[in-house]
């Protein structure tokens, strides 16, 4: 497994206790779809390698959990700020026109909804703690969307294409 074929799933951040409990942070919009996890990958430099989970308890983004063979405080300490993943078939479909997982937008056309203009293409999401943007290169520059259902109205995943309602003057600020 690479990660590649995963997505990421969170952080362990610290440990809990004194008997093999981390604390983890979920990178995800809804922790308790992930209650009856039974392993993650950890990322150990390139490699992944599964853990399996013997108990969780998800306390919103923040949740406890205890994998097996690690029992004591100190063997949590190899696994402390390693990344977790999930395979991306675990990943529920998303088949309205209006949802998206943000890895499957990379390499997406940006279509203007007013005038079919191809406007350019997805070259990376930021995550933010006010607003997610999508980045695009227009003219040789940088351009940060926000992510938000006022602007990206559609998903057309056979075509590879976003249509968006871009704000009048944003392209604008980028070319002055």
């Amino acid at each position: 497994m690479t990660t590649e074929d995963c997505y990421f799933l969170g952080k362990i951040t610290q440990t809990h206790g004194l008997k093999g409990e981390v604390i983890l942070w979920l990178d995800v919009d809804e922790p308790d779809l992930y209650a009856e996890m039974d392993s993650v990958f950890l990322k150990f430099g390139k490699e992944l390698v599964p853990y399996f989970i013997e108990n969780i308890q998800i306390r919103g983004k923040k949740s406890i959990a205890k994998f097996e063979d690690i029992d004591t405080i100190e063997q949590t300490e190899s696994i402390i700020n390693k990344e977790l993943f999930l395979p991306l078939y675990t990943l529920p479909e998303l088949d309205d026109q209006t949802s998206f997982y943000y890895h499957e937008i990379i390499g997406f056309e940006l279509k203007s909804e007013n005038d079919g203009e191809i406007l350019g293409t997805v070259s990376s999401v930021y995550e933010g703690s006010g607003q997610d943007l999508l980045a695009f290169e227009f003219k040789g520059k940088e351009v940060l969307v926000p992510i938000s259902d006022d602007i990206v109205k559609t998903i057309d995943r056979e075509k590879k294409q976003l249509s968006v309602d871009l704000p009048d003057g944003l392209i604008d600020l980028y070319m002055e």
